[in-house]
């Protein structure tokens, strides 16, 4: 079991990780119900809390349904994260996490995000000041470094865990690498293997397979993975990669009426959730993952992606049912 401050997970718990645009309420239901075990909010900007910016607030939303979950903030001045710190208790999240890994520019220029990787003073004092703010545990998500020449995540573990941080997900690349080229997991394993080192180490980067999953979990010896693109248009992962560590073998692999559900309940949930122009808007990104594999598809994704009514896009997905039923997945 690993445990995080009270919270009490499984034997090597799989993590949705914090992506802007994606990881909103509706989809993390539907990872939970695909067997995520502990989920993040979209990262929200300190500074956008603080203001009332609608957007960020929308963010604070949590559901019992999904928990335990955690909400991520970054930022790079030290009373503006106190305070967005005190604002995220009240909603009564699980956790508090910190993000020092957004490699965005526009979150880096800030000083915020990957941009604090080279100041990790600075990241030491922004994290004490959440810490001071919140009785909830606080856990960091960061990267290897600011690049190739200056990974310091030896020395960011230690002194993070040193002021209090109960949980740390390691983003196996540098800034310089944003999500580019191969992610380097032997940094995090040495971080999991330092003495001092007794909170929890969670690997990111390149996990898109139950086989891969488990080679990492083998290798690396860390207690958990966080799991994001592979995730996107293809939640079954979770449960694919916990079969796999019970039995060696492969569930079989959704079929088209599952990938019409999963779309339907997150087209549905979105549109409780944001309103209904606003969820059918914003889901058209994901059909294309929901989809991905399926020859001569285009003329539906067109449909998908260009039909304004709720019971017109239910019929739609109600005939690719029905036209591509017992389709094989090559």
């Amino acid at each position: 079991m690993v445990k995080i401050g009270n919270i009490e997970l499984p034997e090597f718990p799989l993590l949705l990780a914090p992506m802007e645009d994606v990881s909103d309420p509706p989809f993390r239901r539907l990872c939970k119900t695909h067997g995520a075990d502990m989920m993040y909010s979209e990262f929200i900007s300190s500074e956008g809390l603080i203001r009332d910016a609608i957007k960020s607030r929308m963010k604070l939303d949590i559901f019992d349904y999904e928990r335990p979950v955690g909400i991520q903030i970054f930022g790079g001045d030290e009373e503006a994260m106190a305070l967005s710190s005190k604002i995220v208790s009240t909603v009564k999240p699980d956790l508090v996490d910190i993000n020092f890994g957004c490699p965005v520019k526009k979150v880096v220029c800030k000083g915020a995000g990957a941009g604090v990787l080279k100041d990790v003073d600075l990241m030491v004092r922004l994290t004490k000041a959440v810490i001071r703010s919140t009785d909830l545990p606080v856990t960091v998500k960061t990267r290897l470094g600011w690049d190739e020449s200056s990974i310091n995540i030896d020395e960011v573990a230690e002194r993070l865990q040193d002021i209090g941080v109960q949980a740390l997900t390691i983003h196996a690349r540098t800034r310089a690498q944003m999500y580019k080229g191969h992610s380097d997991w032997s940094h995090i394993a040495r971080v999991k293997n330092n003495p001092r080192i007794t909170m929890p180490i969670f690997g990111n980067g390149d996990i898109d397979s139950p086989e891969k999953a488990l080679k990492y979990k083998n290798e690396y010896g860390i207690d958990g993975i966080m799991i994001g693109r592979a995730a996107i248009g293809y939640p079954w992962i979770f449960n694919e990669i916990k079969h796999y560590f019970k039995t060696g073998e492969h569930l079989p692999a959704p079929t088209v009426i599952d990938r019409v559900e999963a779309a339907r309940n997150h087209l549905q949930w979105s549109m409780d959730w944001k309103g209904e122009r606003l969820g059918i808007v914003e889901m058209r990104r994901h059909y294309t993952n929901y989809f991905k594999g399926i020859h001569s598809f285009k003329e539906f994704k067109q449909k998908l992606v260009t039909t304004d009514a709720p019971e017109d896009l239910f019929a739609i997905m109600k005939e690719i049912e029905q036209v591509y039923a017992g389709y094989e997945f090559v």
